[in-house]
């Protein structure tokens, strides 16, 4: 079977990007062959390695270019970068005849429904459906931007729904969809479990994620405040970069913390830096399905994580392996933080039952949920 990613393109350190090249590199190397096409790779670095079974395509569309124009040249060069997308692409699907095509929903959703190539179209959700696309970032800017938003979202919810499927992360994303008629819910795979385990002894304390207002890093520092007036012997590491970097470095700041949060760069050993946290710490507006749940889970860390739309609910069994606390309540986290911090037993239950219930997610089990569907998908098509 042969299966075809489309993807913009693997530069960041981040759990969509991860999952892709993590998926990619499994199925290649189970006995599929696999194709990643991205549109914007431009020669760099995946920033997630790519076995050699792996077939990566670039098409070398450079979309970023669009953001330096005018609203007119921007409009023009969108167009015509879209009208080189769609040859390409449909030259690629005529050579390579892959028996699936999978869109992560990006831009490649607005071409690919309509080609007619006979390949499985499936989508893969990787955010929820209220900030698919970023669209509520666009929104944000005003009532222009508002009203042009929910053409968009229309458009794009259409196009979505002559896919032949849609693969969500969780039960509450897979019902927000009616339109669709053929749903998965497939959640994201954890990491294999590393030999050692945390000590859950260091007065350290982590989060990774990028510096975006998805990740909630206003209420973190905040609630981070209230953690340091009762414990400043502990630390807090955060491994990320992105857009919002310079405004967390200025909150951080302003509320007299620079010995306490501590910035780093992302790295490709997280895992390891997980080893050496105690408490694993999420304060995000919203996830799809967060893989460093998992992987912090899977190194017997415990979390504290707001009990957000998706994501945190479906991967925390809250007071046995982790912490949810009241939605965007700065306070809520603080205390559930001070919590493991004061109760030392209780942080360590709270490990050993992650470490353990994460296992549910193990590469395994999910990689088996996908060929299941692949499976079901192609008998279908072949029927």
């Amino acid at each position: 079977m042969h299966i075809l990613y489309l993807y913009p393109e693997i530069t960041i350190k981040g759990g969509a990007d991860k999952v892709i090249a993590e998926k990619a590199n499994y199925f290649a190397t189970h006995g599929y062959e696999v194709t990643l096409v991205t549109e914007s790779q431009m020669g760099r670095e995946p920033s997630f390695p790519l076995s050699d079974k792996v077939r990566h395509v670039d098409m070398g569309l450079d979309f970023y270019k669009q953001y330096t124009q005018n609203i007119i040249m921007r409009a023009v060069t969108y167009t015509t970068l879209m009208r080189s997308y769609k040859r390409q692409l449909s030259q690629l699907l005529s050579e390579l005849k892959p028996d699936i095509v999978i869109t992560a929903l990006g831009r490649s959703i607005d071409i690919l429904p309509a080609m007619k190539d006979g390949s499985v179209k499936l989508g893969e959700a990787h955010s929820v459906r209220a900030h698919l696309r970023s669209f509520y970032l666009i929104e944000q800017k005003g009532f222009f931007y508002r009203m042009a938003v929910k053409w968009m979202r229309r458009s794009t919810y259409r196009k979505i729904a002559k896919l032949d499927a849609l693969v969500l992360l969780t039960p509450e994303d897979a019902d927000s969809w009616p339109e669709v008629s053929c749903r998965f819910v497939i959640p994201n795979a954890a990491p294999p479990l590393p030999q050692s385990v945390s000590t859950l002894r260091q007065k350290r304390a982590i989060i990774a994620a990028r510096y975006n207002d998805a990740k909630g890093y206003d209420y973190l520092i905040e609630a981070w405040s209230m953690v340091h007036r009762q414990h400043p012997d502990w630390k807090l590491d955060v491994y990320g970069s992105g857009e919002l970097h310079d405004d967390v470095v200025r909150l951080i700041e302003q509320h007299k913390l620079t010995e306490s949060i501590i910035l780093h760069e992302p790295v490709d050993n997280i895992m390891e830096k997980y080893l050496e946290s105690s408490i694993y710490v999420m304060s995000s507006r919203f996830e799809a399905f967060s893989l460093v749940l998992l992987e912090s889970m899977a190194c017997g860390v415990p979390c504290v994580a707001f009990d957000c739309p998706n994501g945190p609910r479906n991967i925390i069994r809250n007071g046995e392996d982790g912490l949810l606390v009241d939605y965007l309540n700065p306070k809520a986290l603080a205390d559930g933080i001070c919590r493991l911090i004061d109760d030392e037993p209780l942080r360590h239950r709270l490990g050993e039952h992650a470490r353990r219930n994460v296992q549910r997610f193990s590469r395994e089990a999910i990689m088996q949920q996908w060929e299941e569907v692949f499976d079901k998908l192609t008998n279908e098509r072949h029927t």
